[in-house]
């Protein structure tokens, strides 16, 4: 029987507050896990499924692309993780009786949390053009309709086909096949909103824009350098690979302008000392820096490390290394050199002395691992920032070795898959080559449209149909007023979604929601019980089968629905086997291991526990694919944040209880906040000089070069122990302070954690 949800819409600009927590996980993690999964599942069923969880005969989970361990626990997930299946998991039903009650002009009122609350979509729904409700409709007349708009557009460019990470590797290579297919790159993915600036910096400084570690290289370690990151929340299960880490020696640095309580101490549910005792302290060293002035940073160290070297000659630097593998090192040294220190202050708000003790902590150090999140990706100068992480390891030969190495840790489940899988708007000649001859075609050349592109083209009318493999845009993007005008300004936006969310009530003329399976589901095809593939955080591919029966009997999976779509649009001529692509995902994995290096014996690799590793010419063998052959030492100009006096710097964020937009709790229990999300993170000096109160409201107001308004109404003030001169709040409440137009210099990513604000009393 179906579960209720909510009945009533929380108000969330009152939350009651408390001192920040200075822990992470324990007890209370473990029951709120479990009030969730029952709340969602009931008992029984959460167990069932959560002993699935990451588990090598299980499912990957559907929230981070955290890599799991050579031996998986018992209980291989964390709360956030439980949290996640919980809501896939779910007995609540969305149904046509639902969209008959309410109209989209009422749903459009209800929070982004609500909407998310009432359960699994079961049945394809149109808003017909003028039509003030969703009504149902039968498959092929929803998957025709989608096909009749794509033929009928003056050219492929008119689409845009939007991927959200969570995708699985056979679906998502189904999907770039079909857009290209039909003549068009506008693949835009969620990897354009938060890594983008790691693969720009890393494909040209190493070759390979993924990371260069696994998760074994933690383990032996001498110094972890965490930035801009905040596993405990984000990535929970990253806390036990520190823990295990630091337990084999290794320090930890963590670089952040908030005090994050998984940083701090660790207490693992896993074992005693983590339940009943005090847990591990994980942090050695706290640089509590301002936004935006991590490049400022790294560049102070590498620095410090010339100047040692000068001082100490073969002693600091890999002299070895740089001759024989890298490029650019005179030209970066001559750069470093001019660096004022006057600047370093200020850009980065941090003592002297904790910017020396990181650079002794580093000289000590023979392997060193630096991980970073959005903190570092999403500025203006990201990828200079990211390519200044990439000198200061470079210096002492930290890539390449065990222990040591670049470790952007991505956000969403399988979102480095997507991208492997070609999920590109601006794909290799190389990767079109090989998709070309392999599928008798001449796939587009001609760069697509990425998220802030998309956007851009959705509002000059140049974009006719918006599809969306997952992931909920509307709520996602920046600039929410004028990404909502956008979407209404397409023909056609469809969805490809497991719950409701914000993104289906902001429509075009007409729009179409198609529900499909989750990863906990059981999908079964022509040929029997299917399994799909993930990549992970660190390159390794294994296999996710879901088990739980379907919330609807004739739902279709991701895979299915690209494959049908594909043949009603492209006609029987085509030349790609859909028909078999559906009925067996085998066969898109023989297709892949032909298609894309590394995936040789995909299907017979995939059967071993664990998966296995793609190749990564930097780590494997000190090989750099870039431009020059080598790894690339870069020249970055130091920059970091302007703020005018009487103004903030604004980060947005996630809270304990959400995972991108999908919001499960009103609670963020690591920061003290409960009931709300209407909240600003000030610290007491600015709030003092603002003249506002602890518990105030006050609307955010951004300031940007382009003169436009952009207001963030009724937050409620919160004291809060951050960088002086730098606020938080959460998203997606405060996307619309996020110019469209404001984006990372190469990558194009909107610059959701330097926005210039000002408050303004209720």
């Amino acid at each position: 029987m179906a579960r209720k949800a909510p009945v009533t819409d929380p108000v969330q600009d009152a939350p009651t507050t408390g001192d920040p927590a200075h822990a992470a996980a324990g007890v209370p993690a473990l029951r709120h896990t479990t009030q969730i999964a029952a709340a969602q599942m009931g008992l029984p069923r959460a167990v069932k499924t959560l002993l699935k969880l990451n588990q090598p005969d299980g499912f990957d989970c559907p929230g981070c692309a955290w890599p799991e361990p050579e031996h998986t626990h018992t209980a291989e997930f964390c709360e956030n993780g439980a949290k996640a299946v919980a809501e896939e998991a779910t007995l609540r039903r969305v149904g046509p009786e639902f969209f008959a009650e309410h109209s989209v002009e009422q749903l459009a009122e209800r929070s982004g949390y609500w909407l998310g609350q009432q359960g699994r979509l079961t049945t394809p729904m149109l808003l017909d053009q003028g039509a003030t409700h969703y009504t149902p409709l039968s498959w092929d007349d929803a998957l025709q309709l989608v096909a009749d708009e794509l033929k009928a557009m003056d050219e492929p460019d008119q689409a845009v086909f939007y991927t959200s990470g969570r995708t699985s590797n056979e679906a998502a290579f189904a999907y770039q096949l079909f857009a290209r297919q039909l003549g068009t790159n506008n693949l835009p993915d969620c990897s354009n909103m938060c890594h983008e600036s790691s693969g720009s910096a890393l494909v040209e400084t190493l070759g390979v824009g993924k990371g260069s570690v696994h998760l074994k290289d933690l383990y032996q370690a001498d110094l972890i350098i965490v930035a801009g990151q905040n596993p405990g929340t984000n990535h929970p299960r990253m806390l036990s690979a520190l823990e295990r880490a630091k337990r084999a020696g290794a320090t930890i640095v963590s670089v952040n302008p908030l005090p994050e309580a998984g940083l701090e101490r660790f207490k693992n549910p896993q074992n005693a000392r983590g339940l009943l005792g005090t847990g591990t302290k994980l942090t050695d060293l706290f640089l509590q820096i301002r936004l935006g002035g991590d490049l400022a940073l790294f560049r102070a160290l590498n620095l410090l490390l010339l100047e040692a070297e000068e001082k100490a000659p073969g002693t600091v630097l890999d002299r070895a290394f740089i001759e024989e593998h890298c490029a650019g090192f005179e030209e970066f040294a001559a750069e470093a050199k001019r660096t004022d220190w006057a600047d370093v202050h200020a850009a980065t708000g941090l003592p002297d002395s904790q910017i020396l003790e990181l650079s002794q902590l580093v000289l000590r150090s023979e392997k060193i691992i630096v991980c970073w999140a959005m903190g570092l990706t999403q500025h203006q100068h990201s990828v200079p920032t990211i390519r200044e992480v990439v000198n200061f390891l470079l210096l002492r030969g930290n890539v390449g070795r065990p222990g040591a190495g670049v470790c952007p840790v991505r956000g969403h489940s399988n979102v480095q898959g997507d991208r492997t899988m070609g999920i590109f708007e601006r794909p290799a000649a190389a990767f079109l080559d090989s998709l070309g001859r392999e599928f008798h075609f001449d796939p587009p050349r001609e760069h697509g449209m990425d998220v802030v592109d998309s956007i851009r083209g959705m509002r000059d009318g140049k974009v006719r149909v918006f599809f969306a493999m997952g992931g909920n845009f509307v709520a996602a993007t920046p600039d929410t007023e004028v990404t909502e005008a956008a979407m209404r300004n397409c023909r056609l936006t469809v969805h490809v979604s497991t719950k409701l969310n914000r993104s289906h009530v902001v429509t075009g003329a007409r729009a179409l929601i198609l529900p499909t399976l989750g990863r906990t589901d059981l999908d079964r095809q022509a040929s029997g019980p299917q399994e799909v593939t993930v990549e992970d955080s660190m390159g390794m591919v294994h296999a996710s089968r879901g088990a739980l029966k379907p919330p609807a009997a004739d739902l279709l999976s991701e895979v299915a629905i690209v494959c049908k779509l594909a043949r009603r649009t492209l006609g029987p001529q085509n030349t790609v086997p859909w028909e078999d692509f559906n009925a067996s995902y085998s066969n898109i994995r023989d297709r892949i291991a032909r298609v894309i290096p590394g995936f040789d014996d995909y299907n017979a690799k995939i059967k071993a526990p664990g998966g296995f590793a793609l190749p990564h010419g930097p780590r494997d063998k000190r090989a750099f694919p870039t431009a020059t052959g080598k790894a690339n030492f870069t020249v970055n100009e130091m920059t970091a944040p302007e703020v005018p006096e009487g103004r903030l710097l604004l980060q947005t964020l996630r809270s304990h209880d959400q995972y991108n937009t999908t919001i499960y709790g009103l609670d963020d229990r690591y920061r003290g906040i409960t009931g709300g999300r209407r909240v600003v993170l000030l610290h007491p000096e600015d709030a003092a000089d603002f003249g506002v109160a602890e518990g105030a409201f006050v609307d955010l107001v951004s300031e940007w070069r382009d003169g436009v308004e952009r207001r963030a109404p009724r937050f409620r003030v919160v004291l809060y122990p951050t960088t002086r001169g730098c606020a938080a709040a959460y998203y997606p409440e405060t996307n619309v302070l996020v110019p469209l137009d404001s984006t990372a210099e190469t990558s194009n990513t909107p610059t959701s954690k330097s926005v210039v604000i000002r408050l303004e009393q209720v």
